[in-house]
């Protein structure tokens, strides 16, 4: 793991090979100013990752090309319409692949999905659970994005999971998430051990369960047996932050620095927070990180939060946790389960799938 973690940082301080003069244009060498800060001064060419497979080029060029995306600027309304029509298409896909039965229902007063596989539930697994938090800002992502992030993994490990339809803003802020994964969680504690439980999400559910387990500590709750950090980390920054933030918006066509809020708008989930307290960022408090169970971290080449992954690992270890860190080369944020059936996808769920199955008990 020392190696890839390595081979993780020449990535990133090697992206900007990847940035090449337009081959049209005379090369001309970037200014740097005074605190280092780096400069272009020509048209560039950012070209897909080499080592991609074809279907995921495929995939990832089609993205890239989509304009009719919309920001926050067009309303949370009309993002929230992006986000599930997009969710609901990669769902699609992996149900083809991984057929599962998907049952919605309130547990405590918390709406869920539970998703299990048709395959059944492998016996190795019936004491086992996986409870996931879905990607999206904290203002977007519910229903469809735990679905897709439930389906593969439930077929791959053939394992029932419970996808957290948190509360979000505008309608609620901090800490109405933590509250919600609490209470699924002590839901499940009636019926499976804690070590038997693991606990992941992507992007904004990454960045819930890393402060769910300094909501738990706090709480006086068993920590769970693993947990799954994907397309996010435990650091200040959430979303940006770090080379990546400012090398990825290039590769991917977006502006640096993830989605902003703009003036006007309904208010964020973290409006008026304290970031420096352990159950926003428990990235800066080791104390905490300590306690953390195995963690699997997961990122991409192209992810801007890639920097706050390899980050939140490193801290991890220093406070003596047993973590671990898979890098996608090529990919950015959350693709792994956009791109259903790509060999990439099935990579990640591969690896996925054999950390919680090593570190949960049975």
């Amino acid at each position: 793991m020392d190696s890839l973690v390595r081979t993780t940082f020449v990535l990133a301080l090697g992206l900007a090979a990847f940035v090449s003069p337009a081959p049209a244009q005379e090369a001309v060498r970037p200014t740097v100013d005074a605190q280092g800060s780096i400069t272009s001064q020509g048209p560039v060419v950012v070209p897909l990752s080499d080592f991609l497979s074809p279907e995921a080029k495929a995939q990832l060029t089609a993205r890239l090309r989509d304009t009719q995306q919309p920001t926050l600027k067009d309303g949370i309304a009309a993002v929230r319409a992006w986000s599930a029509a997009s969710a609901k298409a990669s769902l699609d896909g992996w149900q083809k692949i991984y057929p599962a039965k998907i049952e919605s229902t309130m547990i405590d007063g918390v709406r869920t999905d539970v998703v299990t596989p048709e395959a059944g539930i492998d016996p190795r697994n019936k004491n086992r659970l996986l409870i996931n938090a879905h990607m999206g800002g904290f203002f977007t992502g519910g229903r469809y994005g735990g679905q897709v992030e439930a389906v593969p993994l439930a077929g791959r490990g053939r394992i029932k999971i419970i996808a957290v339809d948190y509360r979000m803003s505008p309608e609620f802020i901090f800490p109405a998430a933590s509250e919600d994964m609490e209470t699924v969680y002590r839901y499940a504690l009636k019926s499976y051990q804690p070590k038997n439980i693991g606990i992941y999400g992507c992007s904004a559910g990454g960045t819930l369960v890393a402060q769910s387990m300094a909501w738990f500590q706090k709480k006086k709750l068993p920590l769970p047996g693993a947990i799954g950090i994907f397309c996010s980390g435990a650091m200040k920054t959430f979303w940006s932050g770090g080379d990546s933030s400012q090398i990825t918006s290039l590769l991917n066509a977006t502006p640096p620095g993830g989605p902003k809020w703009p003036p006007g708008a309904p208010r964020d989930y973290f409006d008026g927070i304290e970031r420096n307290d352990p159950l926003v960022t428990p990235g800066l408090f080791p104390e905490v990180l300590a306690r953390f169970p195995p963690t699997l971290l997961v990122t991409g080449t192209r992810d801007p939060v890639m920097s706050n992954a390899i980050v939140t690992h490193a801290r991890l270890l220093q406070a003596g946790v047993h973590a671990e860190l898979f890098v996608q080369e090529g990919l950015g944020h959350g693709q792994f389960f956009a791109f259903p059936g790509t060999p990439e996808s099935t990579l990640a769920y591969d690896v996925i799938w054999r950390f919680f199955d090593e570190h949960l008990q049975h």
